[in-house]
């Protein structure tokens, strides 16, 4: 295992990673402020696939964002032993893929100490109302 990591193995993954820290900082705040104030406090999500009026392009548009998730899942769990953003770039995955119990699983870690206030802090420098901290 470790003969398969190579310098340029290592320069390949330390250019990812610096890829993704970019990503993350210019994507997350635009996405957070692009949902709903609801989003978490709502009792059951309706899924955006169903709601559409192109139902063959949301199902690619489906697959190809899972199979993105599922890469970026991948390349974080490399990344959590590499130099890197391992845990961020795993959560991006995740967030990406769609997956029974995955609401759930936001909600909850929404309900973690100082996360609703980040992704509020986020939501007000864009200029959005906060989140609704539902139930």
């Amino acid at each position: 295992m470790l003969s398969l990591i190579t310098p340029t193995v290592l320069w390949w993954l330390s250019g990812l990673s610096v890829v993704t820290v970019v990503l993350m900082f210019l994507g997350l705040p635009w996405v957070v402020g692009r949902l709903p104030v609801d989003y978490f406090s709502r009792e059951h999500r309706t899924p955006w696939r169903l709601s559409g009026r192109e139902p063959l392009l949301a199902i690619v548009l489906g697959v190809l964002k899972n199979i993105l998730g599922l890469f970026l899942v991948v390349v974080g769990i490399v990344l959590l032993f590499t130099p890197g953003q391992g845990i961020l770039t795993l959560l991006l995955g995740l967030a990406l893929m769609n997956f029974p119990g995955k609401y759930q699983l936001e909600r909850w870690l929404v309900q973690r100490p100082g996360v609703l206030s980040s992704l509020n802090w986020m939501r007000q420098r864009g200029g959005n109302p906060p989140f609704d901290p539902g139930p």
